[in-house]
């Protein structure tokens, strides 16, 4: 069904059925048993697995459409790296969300007492997400490096001398009437044989970035503790959600 629809429509679509989780993370965070907490992750992480695996997909298919969204606001766009988020991102909203639990239960931690939450990270855990940070970091610059010394190639020798070609051949500085006309259509074919080639090589870029991205989100869940698990995806979701409705509010308001 999903291959039915554009991605945008399926985008939506997935965005209600994150809305949905987020209701039942909520609810879970505050007094589900492990086992129906256990249950929800396992489904919340499925949701995600689904989105990569359709977007995949249409990357295939258009690939320059994933990299100019249509379906977002245009404030969610600017803040887009390579068709969705920076990976390092989901570092900083563990750590912001970290932060603001641990400045509302700093009693319950100065008495000894487990919160729980991700105000209770623990040193060992810190140190992991240190290191895992520092390895995204890495990969994510490389990928950017990747796709500069890629966009470069729109000036290549090939592009400027096709565009040449074909400026030359519109103008008619070369003459020859029909003759022209088919030396410029032969032109443009080799021109849109070139841009299909480009768009090929911005899907290996893309796919590069969405399994990071995707691979971030496992690791760090991997990493947290069952109950931090439910905060910190009620934290994505919630910035997900809101971001993209303040967004579209935004977008509508200026028109």
């Amino acid at each position: 069904m999903d291959q039915e629809i554009s991605f945008g429509e399926f985008f939506q679509k997935w965005m209600k059925e994150q809305n949905q989780y987020l209701t039942e993370l909520i609810s879970t965070a505050k007094g589900g048993n492990n086992m129906v907490a256990e249950a929800l992750m396992k489904r919340v992480m499925e949701h995600y697995e689904h989105y990569y695996k359709v977007k995949s997909r249409w990357v295939e298919k258009d690939t320059l459409g994933i990299l100019s969204p249509s379906w977002i606001s245009s404030f969610e766009d600017a803040f887009l790296w390579l068709g969705g988020w920076r990976p390092t991102m989901a570092f900083h909203l563990l750590y912001s969300k970290s932060g603001l639990q641990l400045e509302g239960r700093l009693l319950d931690l100065i008495h000894g007492l487990s919160t729980g939450d991700l105000a209770d990270l623990s040193s060992h855990q810190v140190i992991k997400i240190d290191t895992l940070q520092r390895g995204v970091v890495k990969q994510e610059k490389e990928i950017t490096e990747k796709m500069a010394k890629y966009q470069e190639t729109i000036a290549d020798p090939s592009m400027v001398e096709l565009s040449h070609m074909a400026t030359k051949f519109k103008m008619g500085t070369s003459g020859g009437g029909g003759q022209n006309d088919g030396e410029l259509n032969m032109v443009e074919e080799e021109l849109k044989l070139a841009l299909a080639t480009k768009e090929c090589g911005l899907k290996e870029v893309v796919k590069m970035a969405d399994e990071l991205r995707l691979e971030t989100l496992k690791q760090i869940i991997g990493i947290l503790t069952l109950t931090q698990r439910v905060h910190f995806l009620i934290a994505a979701a919630e910035l997900h959600l809101r971001i993209h409705e303040w967004g579209l509010k935004r977008d509508s308001d200026q028109r």
